[in-house]
């Protein structure tokens, strides 16, 4: 399969590849060993402690994502024909198949579609966000004594599925969704006795296990994220930022990155379908 370009698509990868080489080779003789890795620009802001600290970068990223994916709704839904074109066609077979992916889990037909717009949503956001890794761009960082420094070229686009916050409120999300989609369905009592299966002995493991659904659900995507994005910023120092974190970036940006959209949406359409299991 072959992938052609647009003269506008080759002016601007032909700008941003000009634009990364010379900063690259100005960052050359100036780079200096990552200080502060894994460390997040945060704003204190007077609420309880839990409620307390603000992340900028994830709330200004989550933003311009949701507009991005609110304007890709609104103009595919406008532009619909009926001899699709190549956009159509992608959206279209992407939809197609989290469709099918649903039907075939969930086992109660009236929830496959609120699960199909849950997982679709969810596929989607986690896609663009993991997406941003693979891309150089501009972030805000904060060194070891705490001073925020700016990243030209030398880091990716920061990704809100990189802040542990970001993941646990999905998960926390999914959680909800499955015992209230669960409560409707059975009732409150069927529900309730879905603790107590097969024998009141289980109780506690069972309300150990559903805990453990969101811990594991959050972890495993921060970690492949988070984690790739210390790796390829150690490794990029040894290289002095020059061409081979573009590779690296790619790899797990957009390949690491859409298999874990994929892996957290399949977990959220699992979770919900063995709820719904009668």
């Amino acid at each position: 399969m072959s992938v052609n370009f647009s003269k506008s698509e080759k002016i601007f990868l032909g700008v941003f590849f000009v634009a990364y080489a010379i900063v690259a080779f100005w960052n050359f003789g100036k780079v200096e060993f990552p200080s502060g890795v894994g460390h997040i620009w945060q704003i204190k802001i007077p609420l309880p402690s839990i409620f307390g600290t603000l992340n900028p970068m994830t709330i200004i990223m989550t933003a311009l994502l949701l507009a991005i994916l609110i304007y890709i709704a609104v103009d595919f839904k406008k532009h619909l024909r009926k001899i699709p074109s190549r956009k159509q066609s992608a959206i279209e077979m992407v939809l197609s198949f989290m469709y099918d992916l649903v039907k075939d889990v969930v086992p109660a037909e009236e929830f496959v579609k609120p699960v199909f717009y849950i997982a679709t949503t969810l596929f989607l956001f986690i896609l663009f966000s993991n997406l941003l890794g693979g891309i150089p761009g501009i972030g805000i960082g904060v060194s070891s004594g705490g001073a925020l420094k700016l990243n030209l070229f030398t880091d990716t686009w920061h990704s809100p599925t990189g802040d542990l916050n970001t993941n646990v409120t999905y998960a926390v999300m999914v959680l909800f969704i499955s015992h209230i989609f669960a409560i409707k369905l059975k009732g409150l009592k069927e529900w309730a006795k879905t603790f107590i299966s097969p024998n009141p002995i289980m109780l506690p493991m069972n309300i150990i296990g559903e805990f453990a659904k969101p811990i594991s659900h959050s972890l495993r995507l921060f970690g492949n994220i988070a984690g790739g994005g210390i790796m390829v910023l150690m490794l990029s120092y040894l290289v002095k930022y020059t061409f081979v974190p573009v590779i690296l970036w790619g790899f797990f940006g957009f390949f690491v990155g859409t298999i874990q959209a994929f892996v957290f949406s399949m977990l959220a359409i699992a979770y919900i379908g063995v709820q719904l299991e009668q």
